[in-house]
Parts: structure tokens; C-alpha cells; sequence
């Protein structure tokens, strides 16, 4: 009997998202990449959640790489992740002949989330839970396109970081998981891209300030999910992305390796 090949999970984030161009050579290789293995893609959309909150007059930071949110805050960022910005990636897949589902973290039960930390307001950190729904529309060859929105078991909204959420769903689905952005991998302190790093060099990079802010919780969720799915899960361009049709996408940005 031959083994079903591993599902590949693929974050992107609003640099992609709000990119002038790029997005439907991105979605052309998308439905390339579907012809060889079952594809889900997480997205977050930082930078146009900042913005519109700038404009709302409501003051955003983050605290070590993740968004403070206040509750009275999470209308405004649901509106952008699960509304425009999950639209928005929808637009692109359609654009190119793709039948793709929208869907939150809730959906289905995929997730459980949990508040983070109370200091972060309605951050929620999400663990894996109901995998039939992305399941389900793998097999009738439906492109899952998962925005970063999750929800407390009392129906509270969260927001979850969307590297922190493509962890969840990879290991839910255990899959193999891509986290682009719009630089090559991991970089040192050179400015050079790290082919592959340990948790040791990791920790490294951290203490000699190279590995900060959204760049370190993009790491730490790459070694939660490369620990607990036993294999390496890969840091890179979404400009790159030719190169996803790659086998065990050798040579394709910074390869974290597990414990």
C-alpha cells in the first residue's frame, strides 16, 4: 500500500499579504505543489492590524515579538485577520483556479486555545485539537487557508501569533511546516543565513542580541513544532517559493533541527 505524502504547511504573514507583487507566482507554485502533497496555509497580518489601529487612534505594541491586545482591541484585529486579510489571500488562490475554504482556528475545533499570559491581554496560545475539518478538505482537494484568530472554550476571541499558529495546525496534521517571511531564514550576526540551526546556536544568537523580537518567537515555535513532530521544520522566503516544490526542500532557508 503506498503511504499518503506528508501535508505541507506553509505560514505567511502581511508582508506577503500587502507585497505589490509576487502573490500569484506564489499561488501558481501553490497549485503546483498540490499535485504532490496535501497543502494548508496559515496566515497572520500584522502590519495591517498596526495600521488600523493607528488609525482607530488605539495605541499597539508588542512585548518580545507578540502584539499586545486588550480585549476592546480583538473586533478591530479579528476584522482584519479573519476578515480582510483572509479574503484577501482567498482573492489570490482564486485568482489562479484554486477552490480554497477561510477558516479561523475555532473552526471545526482545530484548535483549543488558552490566554498566553495575562500581560498580552486576549493572546491566546493554541494547541491542536479536532483534526477532521482540514482533513476533510484535503481530501476533496480544497486549499485550507487559516487565519491566526482563535477562541477560549467560554467563546472569548484571541489572537494568536501566526507563527505560534501554524505550529499548532502542523502538528495537528502532522505535517511538515514552512514559515516564510520576506527574508531568507535565520540570519546571523553578519547578516548571513544560518543553513541550519540547533537549539544551542540558537540560544546564542539570543544572548548576543542577533535573535529578537518577531524573529525569536518565529524560531521558538519552529523548535516547538520540529521537537514535537521529530523532524525540521524550515525558515524562508515567500519570494522563494519555486523552490517549495523541492523533495525534503533541501536547500530552501534555515532548517531548524530538532532536539
Amino acid at each position: 500500500m503506498t503511504k499518503a505524502p506528508t501535508p505541507l504547511v506553509i505560514k505567511v504573514g502581511g508582508a506577503f499579504i500587502d507585497a505589490p507583487q509576487g502573490q500569484a507566482e506564489f499561488f501558481q507554485n501553490i497549485a503546483k505543489l498540490q499535485s504532490i502533497r496535501p497543502v494548508v496555509i496559515v496566515h497572520g497580518g500584522g502590519a495591517g492590524v498596526q495600521h488600523l489601529l493607528e488609525s482607530l487612534g488605539l495605541d499597539s505594541h508588542k512585548i518580545n515579538g507578540l502584539r499586545v491586545t486588550p480585549p476592546e482591541h480583538m473586533p478591530f484585529v479579528a476584522g482584519a485577520l479573519a476578515g480582510t486579510y483572509n479574503t484577501k489571500m482567498l482573492s489570490f488562490a482564486i485568482a489562479q483556479n484554486i477552490a480554497a475554504v477561510g477558516l479561523t482556528l475555532a473552526d471545526g475545533g482545530m484548535t483549543e486555545c488558552s490566554i498566553m499570559d495575562r500581560q498580552l491581554g486576549a493572546v491566546g496560545d493554541a494547541q491542536p485539537h479536532a483534526a477532521h475539518l482540514p482533513k476533510t478538505l484535503l481530501q476533496i482537494g480544497q486549499l485550507p487557508i487559516i487565519n491566526s484568530i482563535g477562541a477560549l472554550p467560554c467563546g472569548q476571541l484571541v489572537n494568536v501569533n501566526a507563527d505560534q499558529a501554524a505550529t499548532a495546525i502542523a502538528c495537528l496534521l502532522h505535517a511538515d511546516l514552512l514559515l516564510l517571511s520576506d527574508v531568507p531564514g535565520v540570519l546571523d550576526g553578519a547578516k548571513n543565513k544560518v543553513d541550519s540551526l540547533t537549539q544551542t546556536q540558537a540560544d546564542e544568537l539570543t544572548l548576543s542580541g542577533v535573535l529578537i523580537d518577531g524573529m525569536r518567537v518565529k524560531v521558538d515555535a519552529a523548535f516547538t513544532a520540529a521537537n514535537t513532530l521529530n523532524r525540521p521544520v524550515v525558515i524562508g522566503a515567500w519570494s522563494d517559493s519555486e523552490a517549495f516544490l523541492r523533495p525534503t526542500l533541501h536547500g530552501v532557508g534555515t532548517h531548524i533541527i530538532p532536539q
